[in-house]
């Protein structure tokens, strides 16, 4: 059995009427940026969000770029950021000229532990900026907490995090603003990259309509050095047509990571993913941990296994931030986790009988067998 970490085949397959009659329709119109579709595409977005707006461009880092350069964040200033993820959230913020000030994460969750942002938050703070990382909402309430305290703005990258809840409440809605990513491999993902912004900031939604577009919302009359960043009429077409598909597609992704989490339970010495009480997470991936990854990684692949490290270079140590200063040991839960997780297989279009091989595969490695079945929680302990 091959069993692929992504294959963007079959969501094509499922959605093929619907994916060419959006292309067909866009192609008739003859119109390719800012036209209905993506005014159509906003509208609903914000409306499966609970926001008042929406603003696509280009991609998820630009997203989160913009909105710093809307709020004035510049040289001098800082953002907390998590010192585990991917470094598009740092980037956002070096290109804003800001400097991203990295902060440990929960060990638990891998995201955000707002403990560790309240003893890193200085007079230069400007913006909180935690990853939604893995599907699952960071600790929201502590964190607005500490930003409302201290006047601090607070962005939430939701790039992986789509339907996504926090105490019944969206992802993408859950602070002042949310940069959104629809990358393909994202569980509601355009066919190339695109992007948006989330805000119930009215004031804020107009300037980045500008920001987006050369500055600019009247042809010619630029207020703002803006960027080029637009989200195209195509790609908005083809997210409308997948949006209404998202809260089944996020189903099924919660059906698989629980059938993970009962045939992984107590296996070998794998850290399974775990889930507080307020969380409800949509698993755009299914992450474990081992001291013996890159060894159960080779034996997975030797099984016809796809698996994926999520991710192996902690941004303080990449050579992008080699004259920051940063050296190995200055944050050693990032340097932990990038030595240890592991993505396993999970998607909309992974069949069970696929995961039951991956989870008997694991255990194998461990000279183990996986539980036929447990009792099943989606809270690991």
């Amino acid at each position: 059995m091959k069993v692929p970490i992504l294959d963007l085949k079959p969501a094509y397959e499922e959605l093929r009427a619907e994916l060419d009659a959006a292309y067909h329709r866009v192609m008739e119109s003859g119109w390719l940026l800012l036209g209905k579709e993506l005014e159509q595409f906003e509208t609903e977005y914000a409306s499966s969000v609970r926001v008042k707006h929406c603003i696509g461009v280009a991609n998820g880092l630009e997203a989160m770029q913009l909105v710093l350069m809307a709020l004035g964040v510049g040289p001098g200033d800082e953002v907390i950021v998590p010192s585990h993820g991917y470094i598009a959230t740092w980037l956002a913020v070096t290109h804003a000229g800001a400097r991203p000030v990295p902060c440990e994460s929960d060990p638990r969750t891998y995201n955000l532990d707002p403990n560790r942002v309240a003893e890193a938050v200085t007079a230069r703070t400007k913006v909180i900026l935690p990853i939604h990382l893995y599907g699952q909402t960071a600790d929201m309430d502590g964190l607005n907490a500490i930003a409302k305290k201290r006047g601090i703005f607070l962005l939430e990258d939701a790039a992986q995090s789509h339907g996504a809840t926090f105490r019944g409440r969206a992802a993408g809605g859950l602070g002042d603003a949310a940069g959104v990513s629809f990358y393909p491999s994202k569980n509601l993902g355009a066919l190339a990259d695109a992007g948006a912004v989330t805000t119930n900031d009215d004031k804020l939604a107009d300037k980045l309509r500008h920001l987006r577009n050369y500055g600019s919302k009247v042809r010619y009359h630029n207020e703002y050095l803006g960027l080029n960043s637009r989200l195209s009429e195509l790609q908005a077409a083809f997210l409308r047509a997948k949006l209404p598909h998202l809260p089944e597609w996020n189903s099924r992704r919660t059906r698989l990571a629980q059938q993970y989490m009962s045939r992984l339970q107590g296996v070998g010495d794998v850290t399974l993913p775990f889930v507080p009480e307020w969380a409800a997470p949509v698993w755009h991936l299914f992450v474990i941990r081992t001291a013996q990854r890159d060894a159960l990684q080779a034996h997975l692949a030797a099984q016809g296994i796809g698996t994926q490290i999520h991710y192996p270079i902690p941004p303080h140590l990449s050579n992008a931030y080699r004259e920051s200063g940063w050296k190995r040991g200055d944050f050693p839960l990032a340097e932990k986790y990038a030595g240890e997780v592991l993505s396993l297989p999970i998607g909309p279009h992974i069949s069970s009988e696929q995961v039951d091989f991956v989870a008997d595969q694991v255990a194998a490695f461990f000279g183990e067998r996986a539980p036929a079945t447990a009792n099943s929680t989606l809270r690991s302990r």
